[in-house]
């Protein structure tokens, strides 16, 4: 992200974690982290690995500016590998909660993506 950490001139770590289990929603949360990730507002990053415990990982989350975790359904996956990593430095969107129902064996469309794109970027820039 190109935004500056007070006026030091350091661009702010912002990584990206999309829930990916197997309904339509995962794959919205999934293409609208990699879209965010093309358009230069942060790296995507491995939440499985924080679901893992990995020391690096969850310190690399840690350390990070922002996280902004994507959750695709009210199960809250991706938040709750975060909680139960003890991380509470991220920002969250949840697809269901734009009006998007979940859906087993239906793909997502580009205008869902893009919803849920645009609401990240809200989240990010109130970050």
């Amino acid at each position: 992200m190109a935004d500056c950490t007070c006026g030091s001139g350091k661009k702010k770590t912002v990584l990206l974690y999309a829930c990916s289990g197997g309904a339509n929603v995962a794959e919205i949360a999934d293409r609208a982290a990699r879209e965010l990730m093309f358009g230069g507002a942060g790296t995507m990053f491995c939440l499985a690995g924080i679901g893992a415990g990995i020391p690096g990982m969850v310190q690399t989350a840690r350390d990070a500016d922002v996280n902004l975790v994507i959750d695709g359904c009210p199960m809250d996956c991706a938040k709750k590998v975060f909680e139960k990593a003890g991380l509470t430095n991220y920002k969250y969107v949840k697809v269901t909660d734009l009006g998007i129902e979940k859906v087993k064996g239906v793909r997502c469309t580009k205008e869902q993506v893009d919803q849920v794109v645009t609401k990240a970027r809200e989240v990010l820039a109130g970050a």
